[in-house]
């Protein structure tokens, strides 16, 4: 006699992370306190600069320190203003970060193209060699790079410092290995099957691919070379064509003493275009790092 086989019905699979898995998750209160207090933190040292430039030098060396804004702010500015050439310091700065941002992501953005995605011989070698050049420290290229500018008659000029820093090994390893996932070969070779010579590659499907990183590259740039002191020190003199950082120097120096509220207050004018550049730029960064991330 037989029996008809019937499988019992399989048990529901108990769910890994719960009935929440794939719903967006809210914030709950204690995340609020700890975003604040960070914001707070990162903020303090921005409200200080402005309480100690709104008060006297004396001032703002006594204990304890002040934490509520003065009344000389408007008076340490013209003083910072007018005791170096902050004006064409400003100008010049953002010339200089501006040209050194640009051209290094264009020439790191092209180079780790080819690192990442073209074969050719010595491939390897030759990106070792790139990256073992950010092992060096930058003291040691002083001398030669100054008997060079002085040779060529670019002292205190700003091509002493632009033409140096139109690339860095950073920017060229940070584009290999954002295009080395970002980027399908089958991408380019798809390009290059519809007719599209190197150029037309480039414009067409590296730059767009890359776009985010590039972004991010450049911020990171022309932050580090609006801040750049050392090499701009040497290359360029307070009283000639200086960058801002060079001017802040100069800034605050009295027969025997130093205003450190006049150099707050240089200070501050050196750090609101920086601000001025995020509030504006850093939604799109954001914005292109979140469009460039890859969907698992």
């Amino acid at each position: 006699m037989t029996h008809a086989l019937t499988k019992a019905p399989a048990a529901p699979r108990r769910r890994l992370f719960g009935s929440r898995a794939g719903r967006q998750q809210h914030a709950g209160p204690f995340t609020y306190v700890v975003l604040a207090l960070a914001a707070l933190i990162s903020l303090f040292p921005l409200y200080w600069n402005l309480v100690a430039a709104s008060h006297t030098g004396e001032r703002v060396v006594q204990a304890p320190s002040p934490l509520l804004p003065g009344d000389q702010l408007f008076t340490n500015l013209e003083i910072a203003w007018n005791q170096v050439h902050m004006g064409e310091a400003l100008i010049n700065t953002t010339i200089v970060a501006s040209v050194i941002a640009g051209s290094t992501v264009l020439f790191a953005t092209l180079a780790g193209f080819a690192f990442a995605k073209l074969r050719f011989r010595g491939r390897n070698a030759l990106l070792a060699v790139v990256v073992a050049t950010m092992t060096i420290p930058p003291q040691l290229s002083v001398i030669p790079l100054y008997q060079i500018i002085t040779e060529l008659g670019w002292v205190d000029q700003l091509q002493s410092v632009v033409l140096p820093s139109l690339v860095a090994a950073f920017g060229v390893f940070f584009m290999r290995q954002f295009l080395l996932e970002a980027l399908p070969v089958e991408l380019v070779e798809a390009a290059r099957m519809d007719g599209a010579n190197s150029l037309r590659v480039i414009w067409h499907v590296v730059f767009p691919v890359a776009r985010p990183a590039m972004a991010v590259l450049g911020m990171l740039i022309f932050v580090q070379a609006w801040n750049d002191f050392f090499w701009p020190f040497i290359a360029l003199t307070p009283d000639g064509s200086p960058t801002l950082q060079v001017a802040l120097a100069g800034l605050g120096a009295g027969n025997h003493t130093v205003n450190h509220a006049v150099v707050l207050t240089g200070a501050m004018i050196a750090t609101l275009p920086l601000l001025a550049v995020f509030a504006l730029l850093g939604k799109h960064v954001v914005g292109g790092i979140t469009a460039g991330a890859v969907k698992s």
